[in-house]
C-alpha cells in the first residue's frame, strides 16, 4: 500500500480536510471491527505509540494506538485551525503538523504568495519533509485550498487568476469544484426532504449532507457543502486504500488523462449522490452511470456532452464486475463525444469496498473541453476590474508584487482557454484510426 499526505491550506481548505478526516474515520471504523491497524488505514494515517518519546509508527498489523493524519496544516489566520484542535478531531494532529498566524491575508494573494509564502516557505517545506519521511511508499500531496478567497470578495477574479497560473505550470492535476454547483447539489437534497414524499428525509447519519453522528461535534453552516467535496477525495482515494479487483494507482489519473501538460483540469462527477443523503429508493446500477454524466452530479457547472473528451476515467465501489463497467461504457460512448485520436480514452478502476451504507458509487473525472466557458468569464470578470485598474493598489502595494505578474496571469489564462478552443475546432473532424491488431487477453 501506498501512502498520501494532505496539506490544507486557508479557511476552505482546513474545513474541507476537517470533513474529510472526520468521513474517512467513519468509514474505516465501519470496516476495521478488528481495531487493528491495517495497510488501509496506513494510506492516510500513522500509528503513534504515545510510549514511543520519538513518536515513531508501529508495524501494520497491531492494535490501534493513536492514529495521527498524514496531513499539514496551514492557515495564517488561526481561527479555523484552532477550532480543530479544541474538537473532537484533536488527537489526530499535533505541532509538528500546524503552521499558522494570526492577521490573515486578507483574501489577498499577494499577501499569501508574497509575504506569508515567502516568510514561511522554509517551514512549509521542512513539514513536508518531516511527513514524508513517515511514509514508506509516498504516492502524492493532495493541496486542498480555495481559488478566489474564502469569501464571496470583489477581487476574487484577481485571486482567482493569479492562483490559477500556478496550478496549470505546477500542478499534475486539478479537480475545480464550484460553490454553485455545491449549493445547487445541497438545495436539491433538501427539497427532496420536504417533498412528501414516503420515506424522503434527510439521513441523520449521511456522510453525504449531515455533520452528525461524526466526530466534528454539531453541523456547521458550510458542513453540507464540504462534505460533498470530502466525498469526492474518499472516493478517489479508495484505491489506494482498499482492495479491488482492478484497483486505480493515484498516479495513473496524471498518466492516463492529462495528454497535454497544461490541460490538466478534470471535471469530477459523484454518483450516487442524493440517494446517499436522502432515504429514496437506490438507484439502479447502469443508472448510476447514466446519473455520472448528468449534469445533477457534476461538482462544476459544465456541459461535458456538448463539448470534447480528451480521456475519461470511471472510478468504480462496492460490488461492481469489469462486465458491467463494458457494459456500460459500450452503452454511453455513442453520446460522449471524445477527441479522434483517443476513442478509447477510457480508464477504469474498481475497489470492493463500497461507500458507508450503500452498495456501490461511482466517480467519474473528465478530461473535457468543457472548462473553457468557466474559463473565459474567470477571464472576463478579471479584465472588467483590471481594465479600471480597480483595486489593483492592494496588491501593488504588497513587496515582490508587480502588475507585470498580472499580466503574465491573464496571458496564461487565454493561452490556457486557445488550447481548448483548438481542440474544440476538431470536433466534428472524426478521421478512423487505421485497423488495429486483435489481441487475445
Amino acid at each position: 500500500m501506498t501512502q498520501s499526505v494532505v496539506v490544507q491550506v486557508g479557511q476552505c481548505g482546513n474545513q474541507v480536510g476537517c470533513r474529510f478526516w472526520d468521513l474517512a474515520l467513519r468509514e474505516h471504523a465501519h470496516i476495521n471491527k478488528k481495531g487493528l491497524y491495517d495497510e488501509a488505514l496506513g494510506s492516510f494515517f500513522r500509528n503513534v505509540d504515545s510510549r514511543d518519546c520519538d513518536g515513531g509508527a508501529s508495524v501494520v498489523g497491531g492494535r490501534i494506538q493513536h492514529l495521527k493524519a498524514r496531513a499539514v496544516l496551514v492557515d495564517m489566520e488561526e481561527g479555523v485551525v484552532n477550532e480543530i484542535l479544541q474538537g473532537p478531531l484533536r488527537e489526530m494532529f499535533d505541532s509538528t503538523q500546524l503552521l499558522t498566524d494570526v492577521s490573515g491575508s486578507g483574501n489577498n494573494w499577494a499577501v499569501g504568495h508574497m509575504t506569508y509564502g515567502s516568510a514561511y516557505r522554509e517551514q512549509i517545506v521542512d513539514k513536508l519533509r518531516k511527513a514524508s519521511e513517515h511514509c514508506d511508499c509516498l504516492q502524492c500531496f493532495f493541496l486542498i485550498h480555495s481559488l478566489g478567497g474564502e469569501d464571496d470578495v470583489i477581487t476574487s477574479p484577481y485571486n482567482s487568476v493569479l492562483a490559477m497560473r500556478e496550478l496549470t505550470e505546477h500542478a499534475d492535476c486539478v479537480l475545480p469544484v464550484e460553490n454553485q454547483s455545491l449549493v445547487d447539489i445541497v438545495n436539491k437534497i433538501k427539497r427532496m426532504s420536504h417533498d412528501g414524499k414516503p420515506g424522503s428525509v434527510i439521513k441523520s447519519e449521511s456522510t453525504v449532507i449531515s455533520g452528525q453522528g461524526g466526530l466534528s461535534g454539531a453541523e456547521k453552516p458550510f458542513d453540507a457543502m464540504n462534505n460533498i467535496v470530502a466525498n469526492l477525495l474518499l472516493n478517489i482515494t479508495s484505491s489506494a486504500r482498499f482492495e479491488g479487483s482492478l484497483n486505480m494507482d493515484l498516479n495513473e489519473i496524471a498518466m492516463n488523462l492529462v495528454p497535454f501538460p497544461r490541460l490538466h483540469y478534470l471535471v469530477p462527477s459523484l454518483t450516487p449522490l442524493y440517494t446517499l443523503a436522502v432515504n429514496v429508493p437506490t438507484r439502479r446500477l447502469d443508472q448510476m452511470f447514466s446519473d455520472a454524466f448528468g449534469k445533477d452530479h457534476q461538482l462544476i457547472r459544465a456541459e461535458p456532452k456538448h463539448s470534447l473528451y480528451l480521456a475519461c476515467a470511471l472510478m468504480v465501489r462496492g460490488n461492481v464486475q469489469v462486465s458491467d463497467l463494458r457494459r456500460n461504457i459500450e452503452r454511453l460512448k455513442p453520446s460522449l463525444p471524445f477527441v479522434s485520436w483517443n476513442q478509447e480514452g477510457w480508464k477504469t478502476g474498481l475497489c470492493s469496498v463500497p461507500p458507508v451504507g450503500h452498495s456501490h458509487s461511482l466517480l467519474a473525472l473528465a478530461n473535457n473541453t468543457c472548462v473553457k466557458p468557466t474559463f473565459m468569464e474567470l477571464r472576463e470578470r478579471f479584465t472588467k476590474l483590471y481594465r479600471k485598474k480597480a483595486h489593483l493598489h492592494h496588491y501593488l502595494q504588497v513587496e515582490g508584487m508587480e502588475q507585470s505578474l498580472f499580466s503574465e496571469a491573464i496571458s496564461s489564462l487565454s493561452s490556457l482557454i486557445e488550447e481548448y478552443h483548438q481542440l474544440d475546432a476538431t470536433r466534428g473532424r472524426f478521421m478512423p484510426d487505421a485497423p488495429r491488431l486483435s489481441i487475445a487477453v
